[in-house]
């Protein structure tokens, strides 16, 4: 362990409990950082960070489905955020943004590789499939650059379908385009992580690759988890801590313990569960989407629990996704029904599509809202982003965007509202407020002009 604890010892938000190859990080807890908080509550250390969080789904919405009828308080949800209906007071659905470099801007097609490119990057990618790639920082990247020195991981970029590194994806558009959501700058992209496994080694190992690879040769030999390396040091910890922290620290163990048996549930059906999606799927990847989704998601909770980062990109899927959706009894492909031409079976396939990806976030808002943290939740000190590049999938029009943001940002936000801003209003507005919450100052962020007003 990283220091012996006592009854008098102040605990780290960095405290990290050891075995060989393995790091496990503390969750947010009473004990850390007494005598800050005896300073005083406004003290920056003695409440919990924010994190920041964005996550993209492919080929636009069904926006009669999406928008909520009015404005201010949501007292009626759509059909769509119904399935957020439990999270209400936590969610502020955002209408009149706009993506501007998604627009062909005379590049002609590939306006869903735009989507991702220009996403959170606001910038307009160079139309090649070749060598020449060329992009903008995303606002992920930039925010990890400033915080880098507080976590032990400046960012996670995740997703449930691999990044690309070459090939024609959209109309001249290179793939890298379609599935690279964060830019580091403009010629280098960041590949998003899809395995569990790999997800939960980064997580849990202590970096050193001849001691993890041990461990999980161990651990396979003697049917060991990874706490079984730590749990005496998290015994001794516990004896210092009052009851509500030895609560947490038996929730959070047992919520590593689920994740890691269903990480390794999944290695071993391996080949025994069918699906088509439309990309090849990793070794050891559920071949389930929703467990998959889950699992992926049970990780973040975990890796903002114990502040390893605070910035997270996830992508449901790539963009231009053909998927089909045979659990929601939709066996055309995600990416063809977009282009339904109005027709009215093709909507309500596009909008079961869109319910099925919104049910997952919801499925993550809840695991967020059982984490108690400070005097509220892990949600309540998080701000996360959610929604597509297009609202209509079949006109590729990139005004006008679902967005929905969840969470209260340690209180910056004011949720629970639907709030419709001037059309055209630059997506990258929302970016600038949502950087200076993080407390970055940026005045500008790409082709921002100005902040969003109303959040809090």
């Amino acid at each position: 362990m990283s220091q012996t604890p006592n009854s008098t010892t102040m605990l780290s938000r960095r405290t990290i409990l050891r075995g060989m190859g393995t790091a496990l990080a503390l969750p947010w807890l009473e004990s850390i950082c007494p005598v800050a908080r005896a300073a005083g509550t406004d003290s920056p250390a003695a409440k919990p960070p924010v994190r920041m969080g964005f996550f993209y789904v492919p080929n636009g919405m069904h926006m009669p489905d999406w928008t909520p009828s009015g404005e201010g308080e949501l007292k009626e949800l759509s059909p769509t955020l119904s399935h957020l209906a439990k999270h209400r007071s936590e969610i502020m659905p955002l209408t009149g943004l706009e993506l501007h470099n998604g627009w062909a801007l005379g590049d002609g097609g590939g306006d869903h590789a735009r989507s991702v490119a220009s996403f959170l990057t606001g910038a307009h990618p160079n139309k090649t499939d070749g060598a020449d790639i060329r992009n903008g920082i995303s606002v992920d990247q930039f925010a990890a650059a400033r915080l880098s020195h507080l976590t032990r991981f400046p960012s996670l970029e995740l997703g449930l379908e691999p990044s690309a590194q070459s090939g024609n994806c959209d109309s001249g558009y290179s793939c890298v385009y379609s599935s690279n959501v964060s830019w580091r700058n403009e010629t280098n992209f960041v590949n998003k992580e899809v395995n569990p496994q790999a997800l939960f080694d980064r997580l849990f190992g202590n970096g050193n690759n001849a001691e993890e690879a041990e461990n999980k040769a161990l651990r396979n030999r003697r049917k060991k988890s990874v706490l079984d390396f730590v749990l005496n040091d998290a015994k001794r910890l516990q004896e210092h801590m009052g009851s509500i922290d030895r609560r947490k620290m038996d929730e959070y163990l047992h919520s590593v313990r689920d994740v890691e048996r269903r990480v390794t549930h999944a290695i071993k059906l391996e080949g025994k569960e069918i699906e088509a999606p439309d990309y090849a799927r990793p070794e050891g990847v559920p071949a389930e989407f929703q467990e998959h989704a889950r699992l992926m998601m049970d990780m973040l909770v975990l890796a903002f629990q114990t502040d390893a980062t605070r910035i997270a990109t996830f992508m449901m899927t790539n963009a231009g996704s053909n998927r089909p959706y045979p659990q929601v009894e939709v066996s055309d492909g995600h990416h063809d029904l977009s282009h339904h031409q109005n027709d009215a079976e093709k909507q309500k396939k596009i909008a079961k599509i869109n319910r099925y990806h919104i049910q997952q976030f919801d499925y993550l808002l809840s695991r967020m809202r059982e984490v108690p943290e400070g005097d509220g939740t892990l949600l309540d000190n998080c701000m996360l982003m959610y929604g597509s590049g297009l609202s209509d999938g079949n006109r590729h029009n990139h005004d006008d965007l679902p967005i929905v943001l969840a969470g209260r940002a340690g209180g910056a936000f004011n949720p629970g509202r639907h709030l419709r801003y001037a059309d055209k209003t630059p997506l990258c507005n929302l970016y600038v407020s949502m950087l200076e919450i993080m407390g970055i100052n940026a005045d500008t962020f790409s082709d921002s002009n100005g902040r969003l007003t109303n959040l809090g």
